[in-house]
């Protein structure tokens, strides 16, 4: 058969190569999911006040006016972001916390806790891949953002965090809240800076540890946390014992 000119040939377009028969709310889904990951990379890298929406619409591929249709302006597009994967990773460390405490029969310790709330958490990051990654720098920036930041980490993780406080005090239950609560406070600090992803470590430690490994994170984050808490709960009980005998 003799080839058509190639002046007649039909050129494929990226349109031919979109699945035909979607719906258009399949598409605006598409879209709608298109635009959340862009913003969620630029959020993650320059916060809610360095990305406007021209930015986000101009990496997507569409016109600004088009963010309007799925968004009534930047904020409701970032808390949109935040909303998408925080009730996921909540959801699967509640579930973790909860198989945990089962499984041991109420006998809880203070690292199997952390085990099921940070590994889980961890978990998200490194089998998600980037984008995972990118909400987890997020949230980095939220949790240290005080005048706005707090409010939507409390929206969005309080119940998981008194979920872990709970177990917690089941494993310590000699110990005052002060104390459960402020080694919490020092658990957090140190997945925040875990998840922002500085490269700090990297430079400190001339590449033999790297932020983005978080698989290292893992193996001892846990462990490292729940020496803590025993410390400060045996120094505490201690001075507890001498003013009680003073």
């Amino acid at each position: 058969m003799t080839a058509k000119p190639a002046s007649t040939r039909r050129k494929t377009t990226t349109a031919d190569a979109r699945p035909k028969g979607r719906s258009k709310a399949e598409q605006r889904a598409e879209t709608q999911e298109q635009i959340l990951n862009e913003a969620e990379f630029l959020f993650s890298k320059h916060g809610l006040h360095g990305v406007t929406l021209k930015d986000v619409a101009k990496r997507v591929g569409v016109h600004t006016t088009l963010m309007h249709y799925y968004f009534a302006d930047k904020k409701a597009l970032f808390d949109a972001v935040m909303e998408r994967r925080a009730p996921v990773t909540s959801g699967r460390r509640m579930a973790a916390m909860d198989a945990y405490e089962a499984s041991v029969g109420g006998k809880v310790t203070v690292e199997g806790a952390l085990h099921a709330y940070l590994d889980t958490d961890l978990d998200s990051y490194i089998a998600g891949g980037e984008p995972w990654r990118n909400y987890a720098a997020l949230g980095a920036q939220v949790a240290n953002t005080p005048e706005w930041g707090s409010e939507i980490m409390n929206r969005l993780m309080d119940p998981v965090v008194k979920r872990l406080i709970d177990l917690l005090r089941k494993a310590m239950p000699d110990t005052p809240d002060e104390d459960i609560f402020w080694g919490y406070h020092f658990v957090s600090g140190a997945l925040m800076m875990t998840l922002a992803r500085t490269g700090r470590i990297d430079k400190l430690s001339d590449g033999l540890c790297r932020s983005e490994d978080f698989e290292a994170v893992k193996a001892r984050m846990a462990k490292f946390m729940a020496g803590g808490f025993h410390a400060i709960c045996a120094e505490r009980a201690q001075e507890r014992r001498e003013t009680d005998h003073g």
